[in-house]
């Protein structure tokens, strides 16, 4: 176990910083996930695995995706995924600011739109957070959550990102 003045401070760190700092030191996380599809574009059916087993042959299908048919929707994905990663971005933001939530609600919305001749685009992501911080003003809570716009997923997307944020 690590003493003298560098285990004090980095026990002074925030969680988030203490991640990045370990984070920092690995060159690459790699994820994976795969889709078998089977079948016509609008007839045929697909099942998504990752090694996780959160997805485990999990169907979607052209009625899942643009219409209200049971199953997974890959756009639904990216938002879960956007809604994770902002979530946990604000939580180390606030971290590393000084406050520890107690609880963050993130919802994200992705559009997607039909522009010929590319064809279905991702246009845009629009967080709502619902967050219960002790301790922060309002506005430095706003300004906080504006920065944690920048996680791993919105600066993947490239898309327009907007953001309501509210304490309770």
């Amino acid at each position: 176990m690590a003493s003298g003045p560098v285990h004090a401070r980095k026990a002074r760190l925030s969680l988030g910083r203490r991640a990045r700092l370990i984070l920092s030191t690995i060159l690459a996380i790699k994820r994976t996930a795969s889709a078998v599809w089977n079948g016509s574009h609008k007839d045929g059916s697909g099942n998504l695995t990752a090694p996780s087993g959160v997805l485990h042959s999990t169907q979607y299908t052209f009625g899942s995706r643009f219409e209200s048919s049971p199953g997974v929707s890959p756009d639904e994905l990216i938002a879960a995924a956007h809604a994770g990663c902002y979530a946990m971005a604000l939580s180390a933001a606030l971290g590393d600011a000084g406050f520890d939530p107690d609880r963050l609600e993130v919802n994200a919305e992705v559009t997607l739109e039909d522009h010929p001749p590319l064809g279905w685009t991702l246009t845009s992501s629009h967080l709502t957070v619902t967050a219960r911080v002790a301790s922060i003003t309002s506005e430095k809570f706003l300004t906080v959550a504006e920065q944690a716009k920048a996680c791993a997923v919105s600066r993947a997307l490239n898309v327009p990102t907007t953001l309501e944020a509210k304490l309770v």
